[in-house]
């Protein structure tokens, strides 16, 4: 029987095109975790996280070091195709660290669809949208930068844009009139504040935007305010704005929680976030029962990241047009042989085996920077 028989964990950073800035930072390199896992018979797969300061749980050398010391040895000897098992294995030995146990499912499911020879869309039951779309970022800019970056996102072809706010709620105005002047009134804007604000200014920074015809507004309060988040999506509702939860949405428990308090209109899920490619789409699952739509992405994702996270979503009707996961617009670099091409907006899902993405050896070496103890 196919056995695994390594499982090899890098840590890489990759120098971004510029700096980013958000409610919680600026960045100007993405530091991730690559696994590759080897089977007995030759067989690879390939996982990838990209763990961000106020996004996940855990910092990457925390991630790197779980992989590493305790998850990797974990999993040497067992069958890679039977992911319930891993995972069954994987979950007791530490709490949290969902990145780090995505990183593992996420290879071990790219192996299995590749010995099925088949794209992992397909091994995840069935390609729904042959062509995404994606969404382009704009970061806490000065309006008429902020302007000028969206119009030519939109001349390449982008239909739709989120903007980073958090920092004051009248530059934000001003930020998101500039941009809504320039782009024009077809074009969607999402604002994303990255819970960067409590429940007052959240409801005040609606009423300033509400007249600029937003899709929705994203995690306005601290994560864990599910009480403030249904309060600020019924003022928000009420002027036409949806909310939607993101750094709220943790895992299967919270998604509950938050339907539960009637808090958002729409989720925001990563499959790193949610700890792997089943967790992600049961919750998916969930969200639609419950009459909610979901976003998928996030935006420094490499290669292999962010095509499973092109892929999952691809399968579901339940998830709205304009994904998330831009990073490879994002990076100035990969660690993948082919990088990814978003450049006019949107992307077409490839026949391949797997998640149809190979490692760089050269930039892995290039990039790499060792593993330690946190």
């Amino acid at each position: 029987m196919n056995r695994i028989k390594s499982v090899e964990v890098f840590g890489v950073q990759v120098p971004l095109v510029g700096e980013y800035k958000n409610a919680y930072k600026s960045k100007s390199i993405q530091r991730s975790a690559v696994v590759r896992i080897t089977t007995t018979h030759g067989a690879v797969g390939l996982g990838n996280i990209d763990p961000s300061p106020g996004y996940s749980m855990e910092s990457i050398e925390q991630s790197l070091w779980v992989l590493q010391q305790q998850l990797a040895p974990a999993i040497v000897g067992m069958d890679p195709t039977n992911i319930h098992e891993i995972l069954g294995h994987i979950e007791p030995l530490i709490v949290g660290f969902h990145d780090a146990k995505a990183a593992i499912e996420m290879a071990c499911m790219d192996l299995s669809a590749r010995l099925a020879r088949m794209p992992l869309y397909t091994f995840l039951g069935g390609l729904m949208t042959p062509v995404v779309r994606l969404n382009a970022w704009i970061g806490i800019l000065p309006p008429e930068e902020a302007a000028a970056q969206t119009k030519a996102w939109q001349d390449q072809g982008f239909k739709s844009c989120k903007i980073k706010v958090g920092a004051d709620i009248y530059a934000d105005e001003q930020r998101v009139k500039a941009v809504r002047q320039a782009v024009g009134a077809d074009f969607n804007i999402r604002i994303d504040a990255n819970a960067g604000y409590d429940e007052a200014s959240s409801i005040q920074l609606c009423r300033l935007v509400a007249p600029y015809g937003l899709q929705l507004f994203e995690q306005p309060v601290a994560f864990d305010n599910i009480e403030g988040l249904a309060r600020v999506r019924k003022e928000a509702n009420a002027m036409g704005l949806a909310i939607m939860a993101d750094e709220s949405v943790l895992d299967h428990a919270s998604l509950i929680r938050i339907i539960k308090a009637e808090a958002a209109d729409i989720v925001k899920v990563k499959v790193m976030k949610q700890g792997g490619f089943l967790n992600t789409r049961r919750m998916i699952a969930t969200a639609e029962a419950a009459g909610i739509r979901c976003v998928v992405g996030h935006g420094f994702g490499l290669g292999i990241n962010t095509m499973a996270e092109i892929m999952l979503a691809a399968t579901s009707t339940n998830v709205l047009e304009g994904l998330e996961c831009v990073g490879p617009l994002k990076t100035s670099d990969d660690i993948v042989t082919q990088r990814l091409d978003f450049s006019s907006g949107q992307f077409c899902l490839p026949k391949v085996e797997g998640l149809g993405v190979e490692l760089d050896e050269v930039k892995i070496k290039k990039y790499q920077f060792d593993i330690v103890k946190v």
